[in-house]
């Protein structure tokens, strides 16, 4: 997931978690507004500390990529596609032509 989308998801947690925990403790409208924003924020800047201790703990790595070894196996995969290849096209002229003589011993037009 994302970094973005991960301060998404724990912000609206933290929303719904404000509305219901202002609901069961405010008196009037004020204190649900004021606990659902305290509450909302909360979670809002502690997702920011999670995604920053996150991305400050991966390590890019890197690595060797035998470009050359890699090339040579695809070389090898299009050679073998193309036998395969010649050799479906050689099925299909011979069913093409087993097809043609059967019309035409039979008569009828293919």
């Amino acid at each position: 997931m994302l970094g973005e989308n991960f301060v998404y998801f724990i912000t609206v947690q933290g929303f719904f978690i404000g509305i219901i925990f202002g609901i069961l403790k405010s008196l009037d409208a004020e204190g649900l507004i004021v606990y659902t924003f305290f509450i909302t924020a909360f979670f809002y800047l502690f997702s920011h500390i999670i995604v920053a201790f996150y991305f400050k703990t991966i390590n890019g790595k890197v690595y060797f990529f035998p470009k050359e070894l890699h090339e040579k196996d695809l070389d090898l995969f299009v050679i073998e596609i193309n036998k395969k290849e010649k050799l479906i096209d050689s099925a299909i002229k011979i069913t093409d032509i087993a097809i043609d003589t059967n019309a035409h011993d039979s008569g009828v037009k293919a």
